[in-house]
């Protein structure tokens, strides 16, 4: 493991597909230099969970916002323990269900959510001392100041393995649906997935844990001390 440097303020942006590894390195890396960690996929996915509850239309826009707009979101950003309440219900488990899965890029898609949605997350990054960011636009929009970028990949097998070891689903089937989601995600015209042009991409097909986590360690020591 890399040598850990905690700066007294530091701001690290995670982005890339689902399955790449982001959420479970991000909240290494954020329990070991003692800083807080923001799922930004995690606010989508409330947020649709409960467009779905109210039973609002997923091809109507205005209908979308509104329930964006009136939920009470409650987030956690403990990296060793995030949790996710939205209108008083934990949806922590809900949220990572098929039905969410599949609605998600659609809500996501609408600008005036993802608007309302940055502008919490913006807020969250501005009063902590040390965070880690995870999603897919954070260094291209939510964090473009951040002291460290890095866009994370993986090969479509392995994306697609991962998610369905955490998912308990067919291989096949999650990769189709990650497939499907990538190209909603990278279409979308309002800040839609990429890598930004100062991001490090790093490949994390064939990588443990242990070793992204070093990588990342390597990289943010790097940034901070120059």
């Amino acid at each position: 493991m890399a040598q850990v440097v905690r700066p007294e303020r530091c701001v690290v942006a995670v982005d890339g597909p689902s399955g790449s590894g982001k959420s479970t390195v991000s909240r290494r890396l954020a329990t070991l230099i003692d800083g807080i960690y923001l799922d930004t996929g995690a606010m989508y996915r409330a947020i649709t969970w409960a467009v779905l509850q109210s039973g609002a239309d997923l091809a109507d826009p205005e209908a979308i916002l509104k329930v964006a707009q009136e939920v009470d979101l409650s987030i956690g950003t403990d990296p060793k323990a995030p949790h996710f309440e939205a209108n008083g219900t934990d949806v922590d488990a809900a949220i990572r269900g098929p039905e969410v899965t599949g609605a998600v890029s659609a809500v996501a898609a609408v600008p005036q959510v993802r608007a309302m949605l940055v502008q919490i997350q913006q807020d969250i990054i501005a009063g902590a001392p040390r965070i880690v960011v995870e999603g897919r636009d954070i260094a291209s929009v939510v964090a473009p100041d951040a002291d460290l970028k890095v866009y994370l990949t993986a090969s479509a097998a392995a994306r697609a393995a991962r998610r369905s070891a955490e998912d308990a689903t067919d291989v096949k089937a999650t990769e189709a649906d990650l497939a499907r989601r990538d190209k909603l995600d990278s279409s979308r015209k309002t800040d839609p997935l990429k890598q930004a042009s100062d991001a490090t991409e790093l490949d994390t097909t064939g990588m443990g844990i242990d070793d992204v986590v070093t990588r990342l360690l390597e990289m943010l020591n790097s940034k901070v001390s120059s």
